[in-house]
Protein backbone atom coordinates (compact mmCIF):
# COMPACT_ATOMS: atom_id res chain seq x y z
CA UNK A 1 0.00 0.00 0.00
CA UNK A 2 1.54 3.43 -0.72
CA UNK A 3 2.22 5.47 2.15
CA UNK A 4 -0.30 8.13 1.17
CA UNK A 5 -3.29 5.84 1.43
CA UNK A 6 -1.88 4.05 4.54
CA UNK A 7 -1.77 7.53 6.13
CA UNK A 8 -5.03 8.40 5.33
CA UNK A 9 -6.14 5.01 6.58
CA UNK A 10 -4.47 5.38 10.24
CA UNK A 11 -6.25 8.47 10.11
CA UNK A 12 -9.68 7.42 9.65
CA UNK A 13 -9.16 4.58 11.73
CA UNK A 14 -7.57 6.85 14.46
CA UNK A 15 -10.32 9.65 14.17
CA UNK A 16 -13.16 6.61 14.81
CA UNK A 17 -14.81 7.10 18.62
CA UNK A 18 -13.95 4.39 20.80
CA UNK A 19 -17.52 4.65 22.30
CA UNK A 20 -20.61 3.43 20.73
CA UNK A 21 -23.53 5.44 18.78
CA UNK A 22 -25.95 7.54 20.65
CA UNK A 23 -28.33 5.07 21.23
CA UNK A 24 -32.14 6.42 22.16
CA UNK A 25 -32.78 6.49 26.46
CA UNK A 26 -34.95 3.33 27.78
CA UNK A 27 -38.06 5.50 28.62
CA UNK A 28 -39.12 9.25 28.82
CA UNK A 29 -40.61 10.49 32.12
CA UNK A 30 -41.86 14.03 31.76
CA UNK A 31 -41.10 16.56 28.77
CA UNK A 32 -41.44 20.62 29.42
CA UNK A 33 -41.47 22.98 26.23
CA UNK A 34 -41.19 26.62 26.40
CA UNK A 35 -41.04 29.42 23.57
CA UNK A 36 -39.64 32.55 24.31
CA UNK A 37 -38.47 35.21 21.31
CA UNK A 38 -38.58 32.50 19.04
CA UNK A 39 -36.54 30.07 20.63
CA UNK A 40 -38.34 26.81 21.91
CA UNK A 41 -36.72 25.25 24.79
CA UNK A 42 -37.10 21.39 25.46
CA UNK A 43 -36.28 20.02 28.87
CA UNK A 44 -37.23 15.92 29.29
CA UNK A 45 -36.44 13.79 31.88
CA UNK A 46 -36.39 9.55 31.42
CA UNK A 47 -34.51 6.96 32.73
CA UNK A 48 -32.10 4.52 30.82
CA UNK A 49 -31.85 1.10 32.03
CA UNK A 50 -28.16 0.50 34.05
CA UNK A 51 -25.66 2.70 34.84
CA UNK A 52 -22.46 4.05 32.99
CA UNK A 53 -24.85 6.08 29.95
CA UNK A 54 -23.14 9.80 29.24
CA UNK A 55 -23.65 12.42 27.01
CA UNK A 56 -27.44 12.73 27.24
CA UNK A 57 -29.12 14.44 24.67
CA UNK A 58 -32.04 15.33 22.83
CA UNK A 59 -31.73 15.34 18.59
CA UNK A 60 -34.41 17.11 16.62
CA UNK A 61 -35.69 14.21 13.88
CA UNK A 62 -37.82 17.15 12.60
CA UNK A 63 -39.31 20.31 13.04
CA UNK A 64 -42.31 22.86 11.24
CA UNK A 65 -44.92 25.27 12.23
CA UNK A 66 -46.93 22.76 13.67
CA UNK A 67 -44.89 20.29 15.75
CA UNK A 68 -40.56 19.28 17.05
CA UNK A 69 -39.91 15.70 16.84
CA UNK A 70 -36.49 14.59 18.97
CA UNK A 71 -35.07 11.62 20.14
CA UNK A 72 -33.86 11.43 23.59
CA UNK A 73 -30.50 9.80 23.23
CA UNK A 74 -27.01 9.09 25.21
CA UNK A 75 -23.92 7.02 24.52
CA UNK A 76 -24.51 3.74 26.44
CA UNK A 77 -21.92 2.00 28.26
CA UNK A 78 -19.42 -0.13 26.16
CA UNK A 79 -19.89 -3.90 26.63
CA UNK A 80 -18.33 -5.56 29.38
CA UNK A 81 -18.43 -2.69 31.18
CA UNK A 82 -19.49 -3.25 34.97
CA UNK A 83 -22.55 -1.51 35.78
CA UNK A 84 -25.70 -1.03 38.53
CA UNK A 85 -28.64 -2.81 36.89
CA UNK A 86 -31.25 -0.63 37.73
CA UNK A 87 -33.03 2.45 36.83
CA UNK A 88 -31.15 5.33 36.16
CA UNK A 89 -32.61 8.47 36.26
CA UNK A 90 -31.48 10.69 32.73
CA UNK A 91 -32.11 14.56 31.73
CA UNK A 92 -31.24 16.46 28.52
CA UNK A 93 -32.51 20.05 27.15
CA UNK A 94 -32.14 21.79 23.75
CA UNK A 95 -33.17 25.11 21.99
CA UNK A 96 -34.51 25.16 18.75
CA UNK A 97 -34.96 28.14 16.83
CA UNK A 98 -38.88 28.29 14.86
CA UNK A 99 -41.84 28.31 16.09
CA UNK A 100 -44.09 24.96 16.70
CA UNK A 101 -47.56 24.39 18.55
CA UNK A 102 -46.27 20.91 20.10
CA UNK A 103 -42.71 19.24 21.13
CA UNK A 104 -42.93 14.71 20.83
CA UNK A 105 -39.95 13.38 22.47
CA UNK A 106 -39.49 9.50 21.33
CA UNK A 107 -37.51 6.87 24.40
CA UNK A 108 -37.12 3.22 23.21
CA UNK A 109 -40.42 2.26 25.41
CA UNK A 110 -42.72 4.97 25.36
CA UNK A 111 -42.72 9.18 23.65
CA UNK A 112 -44.42 12.00 25.10
CA UNK A 113 -45.79 14.90 23.27
CA UNK A 114 -46.50 18.34 24.98
CA UNK A 115 -47.75 21.88 24.15
CA UNK A 116 -45.54 24.64 23.76
CA UNK A 117 -46.07 26.92 27.01
CA UNK A 118 -45.64 30.98 25.54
Amino acid sequence: MPPKFLAIALALCCATPAFAADKRIYKVDSLIATNKGGTITIQAKGAVPTGGWKNPRLHVLHSDAHAVTVEFVAVAPPSGMTVIEALVPIEASIKVKGRAASVRVLADANEMTAQILK
